[in-house]
């Protein structure tokens, strides 16, 4: 009864830790926007769409155990199908946001018959295939891309209702939406779903031998993964105001790849880290130079693998370790320096016999030393109680 009580106890303990984190991180986000600069809160809006888009790498990638380097791709396929329904067709902003996130959506099923037969370097280098020959068919599609010129259109607005500027508004609309796909992309993972993946992530045979249907996962991995990145690019357009054709180049998948590793493969918060890292390491790094950007991102790069293996999202959790594993052998250690000789031979020691004396039963069993079998003197000498000898013996 007691330790379901502290079982209790301890899972009851564990929620509130994590219903007050939560809370203090919804109080940060929300009172974010009014205390940055406006061109701080753009960033911080960029952040947080990255975000959605690496969620959805990390559920391929890091869950699913698939490589992808063209998810730049499925990001230009939402920024444009939102930008076009804008210029062309006059819709409203929130209308183009589940047109993108569905049309992503098919587009990833279809791309995910490749990964059916291919795996590991072949299909990267057919996802790195579609990253590459998508912009120049931008270009050519003018009548309804605008070719290279691109596209410019009215970024989301906020209402007369809100008392918000433009940019506090746009930071709290995708903020909301990145709070529903981070969400989703939980429970997904926790679903039977995120399960399989899982499965099939380690063993594909096992997986398998179990029930898992390894392509209808294989292909939905894809699916969700382009649809999360076709609702960032759909928030892109919204937040820019404007796309062509040259800010979707393959760049930007293998920026989003690295963005996931550094953040952390496999981990619920690796996206956030990791769209912070795309966003201000470049950032900061122009202001040194117009080189530094890429120099700066490499070496970043090199430097994480080797001191966070698992991603900046897991370094706390390997420093606790260290930690924990160092300080039983620093007790051990105390313990050891703490036990001197004299406190070890005191307990041992009787206090009114001299060190040097020995039990009687042992004084008393040693032959005497002037009695010795070799000794001439006592040689002849008659056993006690003998008979006397005679002049004949």
């Amino acid at each position: 009864m007691s330790t379901l009580t502290t079982a209790l106890g301890t899972d009851r303990a564990r929620r509130l830790r994590a219903a007050l984190t939560a809370l203090l991180a919804v109080a940060v986000a929300c009172g974010a926007p009014f205390y940055f600069a406006p061109f701080q809160v753009f960033q911080l809006t960029m952040v947080l769409l990255y975000a959605v888009a690496l969620a959805g790498l990390n559920l391929l990638v890091g869950f699913g155990g698939q490589i992808s380097l063209g998810h730049g791709a499925f990001f230009a396929a939402g920024a444009y199908s939102a930008a076009v329904m804008l210029d062309r067709y006059d819709t409203g902003h929130l209308a183009t946001l589940p047109v993108a996130a569905a049309g992503c959506f098919l587009l990833g099923l279809g791309f995910g018959v490749p990964a059916l037969r291919l795996r590991g370097l072949y299909l990267a280098l057919v996802t790195l295939s579609f990253a590459v020959f998508l912009p120049p068919l931008l270009k050519r599609l003018e009548p309804v891309t605008g070719g290279s010129m691109g596209l410019t259109v009215d970024k989301l607005q906020p209402p007369a209702w809100s008392g918000l500027a433009e940019d506090q508004w746009m930071y709290f609309v995708v903020l909301t939406v990145a709070a529903v796909a981070l969400l989703l992309a939980r429970n997904l993972l926790r679903s039977r779903v995120g399960r399989a993946l899982l499965a099939v992530r380690d063993n594909e045979s096992a997986a398998e031998v179990m029930g898992v249907r390894l392509s209808m996962h294989k292909t939905l991995a894809f699916a969700w993964s382009a649809m999360f990145a076709g609702v960032a690019g759909c928030l892109y357009t919204w937040v820019i105001g404007f796309v062509s054709p040259d800010s979707f180049s393959f760049v930007l998948s293998i920026t989003l790849l690295a963005g996931l590793v550094v953040g952390g493969l496999g981990s619920l918060y690796g996206p956030l880290v990791g769209a912070a890292f795309v966003m201000y390491v470049p950032s900061v790094s122009q202001d040194l130079s117009e080189a530094a950007p890429g120099v700066v991102f490499g070496l970043l790069i090199i430097t994480v693998m080797f001191v966070a293996p698992t991603g900046l999202a897991g370094l706390p959790g390997r420093v606790l370790g260290a930690i924990a594993r160092r300080l039983p052998r620093t007790t051990a250690t105390a313990t050891v320096l703490d036990r001197t000789p004299e406190a070890e031979s005191a307990p041992d020691a009787e206090p009114d016999s001299p060190p040097d004396a020995e039990p009687d039963s042992q004084a008393e069993t040693r032959p005497s030393a002037t009695l010795t079998p070799a000794d001439p003197a006592v040689a002849d000498a008659e056993p006690v109680g003998a008979p006397p000898r005679t002049e004949k013996d």
